[in-house]
C-alpha cells in the first residue's frame, strides 16, 4: 500500500515554482457528513464521507482532483490580480508622461540645436480676465500686414516673415507688423549677431515664419495642434508659426517688473528664438539679467526682466534647460 501511495503522490502535477500556497498545509480533507455543521475553520469539504467511492484508491482520486482544481483556481486568481495591478500601473504612468508634456513659452522644431523642454506648466486664463486683455476668443481668420519692410542686419542669412492678427482681437494687423519690425530692427536682437538679416513681407506671401497675434483661445488651438498646452494663458512656437498671445501682449504678467512694452519685445524675442533654433535657458543668478531665453512668463527666478538677446553687446545667456 505504501507504494502505490508513492506512486500516485509522483503522479500529482507539480506546483509552479515558488508558489507559496503549494507549500501551505493543504486545506482539503473528507469530512464525514455527520460534522458538516462543525467543520473547522478555513477547511474545505471535498465531499461528505459517506458520499466517496468505497474503494481506497478511488477515493484518494477525487481527493486528489479536489485538490488540485482548488490549486487552480487560488492561481488563477493570483494571475487576475497581478494583471489588474500591472495595468493600473501602466495607466498611471501613462497619465503622469500626459501631465508632464505640456508648454507654454514652448516650442517644436527639427532643428538640431533646439533644447527647449518646458520647465513649468502653464497658469490658467483667468475666467474673466480684465477688460484690458482684450477678447478671449476671435473668428479664427486672420488680416496680414499689407506691405514689405526694410531688411533689419547687415550681414547673414536673409530671412522672411509675414504678420497677421486674427480678426476680432481689436488690434491692427499694420500697429503689430510695426512693433515687431522695430523689435527685429534693434542692435540688441537677433540681427546683433551679424549672421542673420529679416525682412517682412506683405500679405499672405512667400515666406520661413510668421508671426501671429491670437486670442487667448485661438492661440490655445494653434498650439495644441503641434501638441503643446498653453491653457489659453500663454504664448507658444510651431514650424514656421511665432505665437503671441493677445492677453500676454495687452498686459504682459504679474510681477514682471518692467513696463508691458519690454514684455512685448521679450515674447517677440523668445518665441523668435525658439523660429532660430534656440531652446530655453535658467536664471544665471540673483539679481542678474534674464536670459531671453528663459521662460519669463512664468517668473523671474530672482533675475530681473530682460528684452533682448544681446546685452552689451554680447550675445547673452543663462544655464541649458536639459
Amino acid at each position: 500500500m505504501a507504494s502505490r501511495l508513492t506512486d500516485d503522490r509522483r503522479r500529482e502535477p507539480e506546483p509552479l515554482l515558488g508558489d507559496p500556497s503549494d507549500r501551505a498545509e493543504d486545506p482539503t480533507e473528507v469530512i464525514p457528513a455527520a460534522s458538516l455543521g462543525a467543520r473547522p475553520p478555513g477547511r474545505e469539504v471535498v465531499r461528505a464521507a459517506d458520499e466517496l467511492p468505497s474503494d481506497p484508491v478511488a477515493a484518494r482520486e477525487v481527493v486528489r482532483a479536489a485538490r488540485h482544481r482548488r490549486r487552480q483556481d487560488a492561481r488563477r486568481k493570483r494571475y487576475l490580480v497581478a494583471g489588474v495591478m500591472a495595468a493600473a500601473g501602466l495607466i498611471a504612468a501613462l497619465g503622469l508622461g500626459r501631465q508632464l508634456f505640456f508648454a507654454g513659452d514652448a516650442s517644436q522644431s527639427t532643428a538640431p540645436t533646439r533644447r527647449d523642454a518646458p520647465m513649468l506648466a502653464p497658469p490658467s486664463q483667468p475666467a474673466d480676465p480684465p477688460p484690458e486683455a482684450g477678447p478671449a476668443k476671435g473668428d479664427g481668420t486672420f488680416a496680414y500686414a499689407g506691405s514689405d519692410g526694410p531688411v533689419a542686419g547687415g550681414a547673414g542669412a536673409l530671412k522672411k516673415y509675414r504678420v497677421a492678427v486674427e480678426n476680432g482681437a481689436g488690434q491692427t494687423a499694420d500697429a503689430f507688423a510695426a512693433a515687431v519690425e522695430k523689435t527685429y530692427a534693434d542692435p540688441r536682437g537677433w540681427i546683433a549677431g551679424g549672421q542673420l538679416r529679416l525682412q517682412r513681407v506683405a500679405g499672405e506671401g512667400p515666406a520661413d515664419f510668421t508671426v501671429f497675434l491670437a486670442t487667448p483661445a485661438t492661440s490655445e488651438a494653434m498650439c495644441a495642434q503641434a501638441g503643446l498646452h498653453t491653457d489659453g494663458y500663454s504664448s507658444c512656437r510651431t514650424e514656421g508659426k511665432v505665437i503671441i498671445n493677445l492677453a500676454r501682449w495687452l498686459t504682459a504678467v504679474p510681477d514682471y517688473g518692467a513696463p508691458v512694452a519690454d514684455y512685448q519685445t521679450y515674447v517677440i524675442n523668445h518665441e523668435t528664438g525658439h523660429e532660430l533654433g534656440f531652446g530655453h535657458e535658467a536664471c544665471p543668478g540673483p539679481g542678474r539679467p534674464a536670459p531671453v531665453m528663459m521662460q519669463q512668463t512664468y517668473g523671474l527666478k530672482g533675475c530681473v526682466a530682460n528684452s533682448w538677446p544681446y546685452v552689451d553687446g554680447q550675445r547673452y545667456t543663462g544655464p541649458k534647460v536639459p
